[in-house]
């Protein structure tokens, strides 16, 4: 726990935790299928890239690739990460998330670009605006997401904490919102991937990546309670979603 509190947290860099924590159990790798989109794309756009780690980590992007990222910090780390294979991270509006959104009045999520302007948009565990992706998208353009339902409560289980109260996510909701927005829904799948942590440190520098789980979590707040959660299993089960579709 003492190395989880003082180790540094940046960006969307989960590299601390390689070793300590393990997941599996989805019928698909998102990143192979980002890949296989890009390698048939002349441009692209990747929605909320955090600090680029995912972006990155793909081969072959076209010449003409763009990333978004909503949270101002982030911007630079993404910058800097990017910047080295001539990717351009712009600071976009944030959208409110979809499991929020009325499917009718989206809030936010505003993308900068021209109408038309990508042959692909892809979007990890970031919310969007299926009219906004949609317009962006040129004729014959691909959008490929993976989302994620919310596992805070699991996490406040583990620390002996009530459930907080959140609105549900699930696999039909975001089918609606891309017909809705005018996309046509080519492939949609849910999953459940099993994530293992080796100990309360992974777990607690992880809670520590992820503040909005356990708002104002600190390790020395939760020392007794990650204490007790050491004796536990250390698994987190989180729905996963896929969704690929067109304009």
């Amino acid at each position: 726990m003492a190395e989880a509190e003082h180790a540094a947290v940046g960006g969307w860099d989960f590299g601390w935790l390689t070793g300590r924590v393990s997941a599996g159990g989805l019928a698909w790798e998102f990143g192979a299928l980002v890949d296989d989109a890009c390698a048939k794309a002349s441009s692209v756009l990747d929605v909320g890239t955090g600090g680029g780690e995912f972006l990155d980590a793909r081969q072959g992007l076209p010449a003409r690739t763009v990333a978004t990222e909503s949270w101002a910090p982030n911007v630079a780390v993404a910058g800097r990460r990017l910047g080295a294979r001539g990717v351009g991270v712009v600071h976009a509006e944030a959208a409110g998330g979809n499991a929020h959104q009325d499917r009718s009045r989206p809030v936010g999520g505003r993308l900068p670009f021209r109408a038309g302007a990508f042959d692909l948009v892809v979007c990890r565990h970031e919310a969007f605006v299926a009219s906004e992706v949609a317009r962006v998208l040129g004729a014959g353009g691909r959008f490929v997401t993976q989302q994620a339902a919310s596992s805070s409560d699991q996490l406040r289980q583990l620390l002996a904490l009530e459930p907080a109260p959140h609105p549900a996510m699930d696999l039909d909701l975001l089918v609606s919102q891309a017909r809705a927005g005018g996309l046509v829904v080519d492939d949609a799948r849910a999953g459940c991937e099993t994530v293992t942590f080796a100990d309360i440190g992974a777990l607690a520098w992880y809670l520590r990546m992820v503040p909005w789980a356990v708002p104002g979590f600190t390790v020395d707040r939760y020392r007794d309670a990650l204490t007790a959660a050491a004796r536990e299993d250390l698994k987190l089960y989180q729905e996963r979603y896929y969704l690929a579709a067109h304009p």
